[in-house]
């Protein structure tokens, strides 16, 4: 009776210390998101300089990426595409991260890494913020298995192309034709392999860099997505950055997803006085806002995982 008792406490021990082991590894391989690390991947594209489409910048850029995601152990697939331009042919390449699931259901994290083609424009908000917040999220995914596929994608070609020293004479098309190019390049070939119709939901990160971050309610966003974003912002205590407001974007990758039928959602900050100006420099990033937001993507995940069972 007396060995019965101790060997029914070594049982007990042994199984709490392998519980606490296996929790202290989860801990070890599933960190968390870090606002501080994203910031330094936008500190380090701004330091690359104007990264416009086809230009020596935005191929230094698609090489610090890829590295990145490969120093997490993501699989990394590059697709290059050229787009007919105003300004010419254009060669473009968006970089996807696709992290196999169990379950057939894709969820799209994307964002756009090119900036507008401004002289000494540097992008640190528009075109930095999401990038770096994208890689910082990488990190924590790649280093997890799923049950959902998770991709998570960095456009090319989100600008609309001309000589924005006169704006005026840019045009902004309704459907996009002159701007969202890899967005619209990757949505095109996602229905033409069949995939596009596996994605439950895809989110764009676009300018959420400021200080005090407030992204409002896109009005052009999926309603059902934006409300389930907003609920995960919430259970997170972030009531005062996703705001209860409605503020129609206008043109952004999203749509080129929501055309073909897919659910999407911008998150974006577009009360900032300095968009599309030199003034978008690194100071008017705060890793405090990019932890906050890359905190909401990383949690709408495993909610995903419950609602597409």
């Amino acid at each position: 009776m007396r060995q019965s008792y101790v060997r029914a406490a070594f049982s007990l021990a042994l199984a709490v210390l392998c519980a606490r082991t296996a929790r202290q590894l989860s801990a070890d391989v599933n960190p968390a998101f870090d606002g501080s690390r994203a910031y330094e991947h936008v500190r380090h594209l701004v330091e690359i300089g104007p990264r416009p489409p086809d230009s020596d910048g935005i191929r230094r850029t698609q090489a610090y990426i890829i590295g990145q995601l490969k120093s997490y152990g993501c699989p990394v697939e590059e697709h290059d595409f050229h787009a007919s331009t105003v300004l010419g042919n254009l060669a473009m390449k968006n970089i996807v991260v696709k992290l196999h699931g169990t379950h057939p259901g894709i969820i799209l994290y994307t964002t756009h890494y090119d900036t507008v083609r401004i002289p000494n424009f540097v992008g640190a908000d528009d075109g930095g913020s999401g990038t770096g917040t994208m890689i910082e999220l990488a990190r924590l995914f790649c280093a997890r298995k799923h049950f959902l596929n998770v991709w998570i994608a960095f456009f090319d070609g989100e600008e609309a192309q001309g000589n924005w020293t006169d704006a005026r004479n840019v045009h902004w098309n309704s459907d996009g034709s002159n701007n969202t190019y890899g967005s619209r390049e990757m949505a095109a070939q996602m229905a033409l392999s069949g995939e596009l119709k596996r994605v439950k939901a895809m989110i764009l990160a676009d300018m959420i860099g400021p200080s005090h971050v407030r992204i409002t309610r896109d009005s052009g966003s999926t309603r059902w997505l934006v409300d389930f974003i907003w609920e995960t912002a919430a259970r997170l205590g972030y009531k005062n950055t996703f705001v209860d407001q409605d503020y129609a974007v206008g043109g952004d990758d999203h749509f080129s997803f929501i055309r073909r039928g897919v659910a999407g959602c911008d998150l974006i900050d577009f009360s900032i006085p300095y968009w599309h100006t030199t003034e978008d420099r690194l100071d008017r990033v705060d890793p405090k806002s990019l932890g906050i937001v890359g905190q909401v993507l990383a949690a709408t995940l495993p909610r995903f995982e419950k609602k597409f069972p």
